[in-house]
């Protein structure tokens, strides 16, 4: 059963698992539009084609939650309180001033202030956690255990954000402390027995979505996958106007989704163990 308002999607399944998508949204409100110094650079960061990546596991009863709003609006996997999720490292905040290149994403003085802030919080990350929570509760009452699976995607090459080329299957789990280790390690089997790189609580550990609800003891048990894109799409090595987002290659993510169909397999036969 789908239910959808005007930015807000959610597809109910009966599986134990939830597959979040915080970040595939490009939209941005009108009343929001003139402040940014570009409408392109608002919306390069996305997670291009990640929910189209995914979309089997409606096929699954896999339940799905997704925002249609770009991160530049408001990013609903970053701590509300504004607290960074990496002390010491390069981020972006929850209603980001730059992009992933620290590259001002705002005109001059127009900058969300605190209660601008405020407002996005109200309008669009509290409804949204309040949609992935009720989920997760939904399907807890029903089997247990439920896994939160958080999707996500970057570009290969981000030098403000990390050395070199990320690997292809960046697996988060916060340290081991947003899920079992059963349910890591299942993922990382199915990762290393691709022909992709893979890494367990590298740069990405998992955001704020993973760490809030990641709650093994209590049956919640959530993971971050975070892809390259160079896995599904062809990257330019600089990304422009002309040239980004790239189109979805069907042909190359082909063998990405082989295995992402067997990572999800994987999350659904460990919350079947509950």
């Amino acid at each position: 059963m789908a239910d959808k308002t005007d930015w807000l999607e959610i597809g109910r399944g009966r599986a134990p698992l939830v597959v979040a998508f915080p970040h595939t949204g490009s939209e941005i409100p009108d009343d929001l539009a003139d402040g940014f110094v570009s409408l392109w650079q608002a919306r390069r960061d996305a997670d291009w084609w990640v929910d189209r990546l995914y979309d089997f596991v409606a096929a699954m009863d896999v339940t799905t939650v997704r925002t249609r709003l770009s991160r530049s609006v408001i990013d609903v996997n970053r701590d509300p309180s504004g607290r960074s999720l990496y002390p010491g490292q390069a981020t972006t905040e929850l209603c980001p001033t730059t992009d992933f290149d620290g590259t001002a994403l705002y005109r001059s003085g127009l900058a969300p202030d605190a209660d601008e802030i405020a407002r996005r919080r109200r309008l669009f990350f509290e409804p949204y956690h309040a949609a992935l929570e009720a989920e997760i509760e939904r399907l807890r009452a029903r089997h247990g255990r439920v896994v939160l699976f958080d999707a996500h995607s970057i570009r290969s090459r981000i030098p403000r954000l990390f050395e070199g080329e990320l690997p292809q299957f960046n697996i988060g789990s916060n340290g081991g402390r947003s899920c079992a280790r059963d349910l890591s390690d299942a993922v990382a089997r199915v990762c290393a027995s691709s022909a992709y790189s893979f890494v367990v609580d590298g740069r990405f550990k998992g955001g704020w979505t993973t760490r809030h609800y990641g709650a093994p003891d209590n049956g919640v048990h959530a993971i971050q996958l975070e892809l390259a894109c160079r896995g599904y799409m062809d990257e330019p090595e600089v990304p422009s106007p002309q040239n980004w987002p790239a189109p979805y290659d069907p042909a190359r993510a082909g063998a990405l989704r082989g295995v992402l169909k067997r990572v999800i397999a994987a999350c659904l036969a460990f919350a079947g163990q509950g």
